[in-house]
């Protein structure tokens, strides 16, 4: 049976709305000594490959993320309120934005949520988030239930459309729908600190060991410890790398 072609309009919709076509799983970090740079760890194994981040030691870095869809990273920079997004198979800076409305001192950890470009960033002095558009546009500040203080670290569940939150004691992680409701919490077997990403494919979390020289520790959804990773990363995110991208 022959497959019909796309027609002209279904071409120019795609150009719109744009589309990504998903492939093999990379892990990113980034260490506190060495702003400047991404490296890039194919979670199947293989060479390790690294990526310009243009920063500096008077960027003051505090979060990092990684959208799939964009092949966007995105670098929070002190005083917290501003974005740098590096395209990174262009190798350059995409833009730069200050997020109006945002706390203009502490930063903090940050996520992206592929679906729409929307980005989640950790409050600086309250339980709740921040969340953006991919342009830097405050959509609302989202409470968390069962918070008492500021969270230390923010990832995205993509396959069931929840938000994984790292608790201060950097052990607990909760679950919360997108209006801040907790559905869920897990004990980490390991301490870990101010940076979390979350595999939705494995169910499983990627976050840098605390007091352990940023070796990056990997743990089931349950909390239970499987493996420790690269070492030397102050920052990680992951998600799969895009095969095909139509924007």
């Amino acid at each position: 049976m022959m497959m019909p072609r796309p027609t002209l309009l279904s071409v120019m919709l795609l150009g719109l709305t744009g589309c990504a076509t998903p492939g093999p799983l990379h892990v990113y970090t980034l260490g506190a000594g060495a702003p400047e740079i991404v490296r890039d760890h194919p979670a199947a194994g293989g060479d390790t490959h690294d990526w310009p981040a243009f920063g500096d030691g008077n960027d003051g870095l505090t979060g990092f993320a990684y959208d799939p869809y964009t092949d966007h990273f995105f670098l929070r920079l002190a005083p917290g309120s501003r974005i740098r997004v590096v395209d990174r198979p262009a190798r350059a800076i995409k833009r730069e934005f200050t997020i109006a409305g945002a706390p203009e001192s502490g930063g903090g950890d940050l996520a992206a949520r592929p679906r729409d470009g929307h980005l989640f960033l950790v409050h600086p002095s309250a339980p709740a988030l921040l969340e953006t558009t991919r342009l830097g546009k405050l959509v609302r500040t989202i409470p968390l239930e069962g918070m008492s203080g500021p969270p230390a670290g923010v990832a995205v569940d993509t396959g069931l459309g929840r938000l994984a939150v790292l608790h201060a004691d950097g052990r607990r992680i909760t679950f919360h729908e997108g209006d801040g409701a907790q559905v869920s919490a897990v004990q980490l077997d390991r301490a870990v600190t101010n940076s979390l990403a979350f595999d939705s494919e494995r169910r499983e979390f990627h976050a840098p060991l605390l007091d352990s020289g940023g070796t990056v520790a990997v743990f089931d959804e349950n909390g239970r410890l499987l493996r420790t990773a690269t070492s030397g990363a102050a920052f990680v995110d992951l998600g799969p790398r895009s095969f095909v991208r139509i924007f």
